[in-house]
């Protein structure tokens, strides 16, 4: 019997998940059960007696659930309402199947830092000399800044074609969570500050990636500036190290249909009112997915046609699994390992390209993120009345192609980075709430987008290195 391709078993997982999460909707209800909880983690007798006028009452809706709380409590109970909220989760269906999730992410997790730092050390040790590095750097920054501006680009072209939030009142959306996403944004200087590492096995433990990133490159560059006995212990152990960390990621791809279907089933059941989101946000949700959409499905395709001369179908269909996981789960850092399988062993581009292109890709190049952060500003500023001038628009590309640089591989990312933007053209940081509802849903685009263009632009940079793919 034929096996199935991992590609359909994780296109199936993902419509089970979405059926098995709109029939299992979460509920939030305030039981003896989540009384107990609340008891078990000290909330104070008086705070827990408040919720008695909302005690067995199901909502469907979180927001609804979360006003009421926040209306019987009032205002000096305030921080208890994410445990009380945490506490009335009622979905025991997706309390059985989540778990598959968290582990599979977990377990992506666990690869992360070992595999990017022993293939980047591997990768550039067998480059050989600092010519081949800097011209494999250049190329693949180049790549990286002409994809992220035409990106931005595009999406500057429809936010003004369509103008999503012309007629728009603010005053109907919750603009209340904006602030604590404030604190979470780091300055373009202290990023790129922060490449350079004090101390590396701290960064390690943490998971920052550019600073393991810029020692890993430092230290297969030097391992080519030793003598020949070392040099080749090194090179072999450095070798056999990532060829390890394949094995155990060829492992983990196994699982991901079931990872993918407790992820998705979860985000879907906790989604609130679904309908009434797309009905109200469908003109700016819309804007977005067709800037995306021309990004990936127009402009990354020429480029890989024109220039590597590989067809885009071909291309697509070796990296569906990554792009799948990317789309479900939201983090290109946690597909990374998927990626680099998929684009060596289905494409055979050499590791020398995968383990240096791929890991940079998933830190700096984020074409999705910096496409949705200028529509999202742009989409902000026309809601508010503010018109935009050139120039202001000019600083917002520039802003958005250094923020998206500078974003996490990590759900969320993006949301925060544009507070970077929004700040650089003084554009009011509240407006974030405006988009908060519908930020995980576009999230899930605009990584998958951020994960395809670092495919295309591993692919073209090995053709220009003169390998020959299986594509």
């Amino acid at each position: 019997m034929k096996k199935i391709a991992l590609h359909w078993q994780i296109l199936f997982a993902l419509i089970a998940a979405i059926i098995y999460g709109i029939v299992f909707h979460t509920n939030y209800e305030i039981t003896q059960d989540s009384i107990s909880v609340l008891e078990k983690n000290k909330v104070p007798t008086e705070v827990i007696y408040q919720l008695s006028p909302i005690k067995n009452k199901a909502y469907s809706i979180k927001r609804n659930f979360k006003a009421d709380v926040e209306n019987v409590l009032g205002p000096s109970s305030s921080s208890y309402v994410p445990l009380i909220i945490k506490s009335a989760y009622d979905n025991k269906p997706i309390d059985w199947i989540s778990w598959l999730g968290v582990l599979f992410l977990r377990a992506l997790k666990m690869l992360i830092i070992p595999l990017v730092f022993s293939s980047l050390i591997s990768g550039v040790a067998n480059l050989g000399g600092g010519d081949n590095l800097g011209r494999l750097g250049l190329k693949t920054l180049g790549y990286y800044l002409i994809t992220s501006t035409l990106a931005i680009v595009t999406g500057l072209f429809f936010v003004n074609l369509i103008k999503p939030g012309v007629g728009m009142d603010p005053g109907n959306y919750d603009l209340s969570q904006s602030p604590n996403l404030v604190k979470s944004a780091d300055s373009i200087g202290t990023t790129l500050m922060d490449i350079i590492p004090t101390n590396i096995f701290h960064v390690l433990s943490e998971g920052n990636m550019l600073p393991i990133i810029f020692f890993a490159i430092l230290l297969g560059f030097f391992i080519n500036k030793i003598g020949d006995k070392p040099r080749i212990i090194l090179t072999d152990f450095f070798n056999a190290f990532f060829d390890l960390m394949m094995k155990v990621t060829m492992w983990v791809i196994r699982f991901t249909p079931l990872g993918i279907f407790g992820i998705v089933a979860k985000q879907v059941a906790d989604q609130d009112d679904l309908a009434g989101l797309v009905s109200s946000m469908g003109l700016y949700m819309g804007t977005v997915l067709i800037a995306l959409s021309f990004h990936a499905l127009i402009t990354l395709p020429i480029l890989t046609k024109l220039i590597a001369k590989v067809n885009p179908i071909k291309h697509f269909k070796s990296v569906s699994t990554p792009l799948l996981t990317a789309f479900s789960t939201s983090s290109s850092g946690a597909t990374l390992p998927l990626t680099m399988n998929a684009v060596e062993e289905n494409e055979g581009v050499s590791n020398k390209i995968s383990s240096f292109t791929l890991p940079l890709g998933a830190t700096i190049n984020m074409d999705g993120t910096a496409l949705y952060e200028l529509v999202a500003a742009m989409f902000i500023a026309q809601v508010y009345g503010i018109q935009m001038s050139l120039v202001q628009q000019l600083v917002m590309v520039a802003t958005a192609l250094l923020a998206s640089i500078g974003a996490a591989a990590i759900p969320m990312a993006g949301m925060v980075m544009l507070t970077v933007v929004l700040s650089a053209v003084g554009l009011p940081l509240e407006g974030i709430g405006l988009i908060l509802a519908v930020d995980r849903i576009l999230d899930m685009f605009r990584t998958s987008v951020n994960v395809w263009s670092d495919t295309c632009g591993a692919v073209i940079i090995a053709k220009t290195e003169g390998e020959k793919l299986k594509i």
